[in-house]
């Protein structure tokens, strides 16, 4: 290529020898240079996969920087308009169909931790029907990604444990390992640690992400009661976690593991699950005491506003074309101010928010009552499946199209019965090149 961009290769053929010979010497100089500099160019450009493999030297799963890579997203044009200033956009490795060569021949089956009853329930989503069901341990409440893609974790938060699901058979890879306290669990972006989100402890435990060894326990104290779900900034260096009984955020210096500071939302605030938008500024935080979403600038850690989408709001999912953030209102009242705040009902919803204007623009009912909880979107972005925690049954819903296209034509297509109070429900397999945990946070 360097030769072919050459000021010599459009000269005419009748120039003095001398200079014919000169431009040759030249040409060939920047022949040499350029495959010096194609050779060695990714020094220079390293990336949050890139830079894990040298933390994990002796990865038993292999190099993580080769399997979970992915291709460039197509249609550039729409991850441009999903993200901001400076090209960032979070989501633009995982776009519909975007599977690593690690996950692409893994079934495609939806994982449903049934917390009541200490078991998940496997369901094939081409059939829609249930395919098996195993015991994991006391009060599964997530099934979690791993960082490397070659796992899913259950959080048995009563049980102490994680148990190894192997999503290339859909059965446990092995015995559980003992943890402490995990309600929900994370992966620091370079991969290095896993997070435990211990929220009866009041702590995030950082752990070996293979071996779940203790590494650092951040103790995030009563301020931050009832920690539990989070999110990462786009260059990895913090991170922010909700805390529902103190009404409050914690933001968490990834580097340093230390606590940054604490931001109140309100007396009466319940935050719960949290996601960041593709272009890395705004945080939507589902509170399901105000039945809506606060808007956090992360990097100043403020609050910049509030969109009202429904009762009892839980769950936040980004369409596969990164456009849209779809909402589960899980649909009660209510009842009690004293923690754990109990709400009663089933006037469940999906709300559709903008990122591009931050408003709703669609709303999803369920016909007959429902309560969405937890869940994902699949490979492609066609389908949204949430847990109908209060309904003890698994909703599909159509987002209107490849990636979620057009959210007007959304609407319910059906329900599955499951266990007793599912919980946080995992979609596998899907597009990205990591995990960052919770029910897929790809990246």
């Amino acid at each position: 290529m360097p030769a072919k961009d050459s000021p010599h290769s459009h000269r005419s053929a009748r120039q003095p020898r001398q200079r014919v010979l000169g431009a040759a010497i030249i040409a060939v100089l920047l022949i040499a240079a350029g495959v010096i500099y194609v050779a060695t160019g990714n020094d220079h450009e390293p990336s949050a996969v890139a830079s894990s493999t040298s933390a994990h030297p002796h990865d038993h799963h292999g190099d993580p920087a080769g399997t979970p890579a992915a291709s460039a997203p197509a249609g550039g044009s729409a991850a441009v308009a999903a993200g901001g200033a400076g090209g960032v956009d979070v989501y633009a490795h995982a776009r519909a169909g975007m599977l690593s060569p690690v996950v692409r021949n893994d079934p495609a089956y939806v994982y449903v931790p049934n917390l009541a009853d200490g078991t998940v329930s496997v369901i094939d989503q081409k059939t829609m029907r249930i395919i098996d069901t195993f015991a994991t341990g006391r009060q599964p409440q997530h099934v979690v990604p791993s960082w490397d893609l070659r796992t899913l974790w259950v959080n048995n938060n009563a049980g102490n444990s994680l148990s190894p699901i192997d999503p290339s058979t859909g059965r446990l890879a092995g015995p559980a390992v003992p943890v402490a306290d995990p309600y929900n669990l994370y992966f620091t972006p370079d991969g290095r640690y896993a997070m435990v989100i211990a929220e009866a402890n009041h702590d995030i435990d950082f752990r070996d992400p293979h071996t779940m060894e203790l590494r650092h326990s951040l103790d995030v104290g009563t301020e931050c009661a009832g920690v539990n779900h989070v999110d990462f900034a786009p260059d990895g260096s913090y991170a922010i976690a909700t805390c529902e009984f103190a009404g409050r955020l914690v933001k968490v210096d990834l580097v340093h593991q230390t606590v940054v500071g604490y931001l109140d939302l309100g007396r009466q605030a319940a935050p719960q699950d949290i996601k960041i938008d593709p272009a890395g500024r705004v945080w939507y935080v589902a509170d399901m005491n105000a039945d809506g979403v606060h808007l956090i600038d992360g990097d100043t850690f403020t609050k910049i506003g509030f969109v009202h989408t429904g009762p009892e709001t839980h769950g936040l999912y980004p369409s596969r074309d990164g456009r849209f953030l779809y909402v589960a209102n899980r649909g009660g009242q209510m009842e009690s101010m004293s923690v754990p705040f109990p709400h009663a009902g089933q006037n469940g919803s999906v709300s559709v928010i903008s990122f591009a204007t931050r408003a709703v623009v669609a709303n999803w009912p369920i016909p007959g009552g429902g309560t969405p909880d937890m869940g994902n979107v699949n490979a492609d972005g066609t389908r949204l499946w949430l847990s109908g925690r209060r309904s003890n049954e698994v909703y599909v819903f159509d987002t209107g199209g490849t990636g979620g296209s057009d959210p007007s034509a959304g609407r319910l297509l059906t329900r599955i019965p499951v266990g007793h109070e599912p919980h946080g429900l995992t979609v596998w397999p899907q597009p990205g090149r990591y995990s960052l945990g919770h029910t897929g946070i790809m990246r």
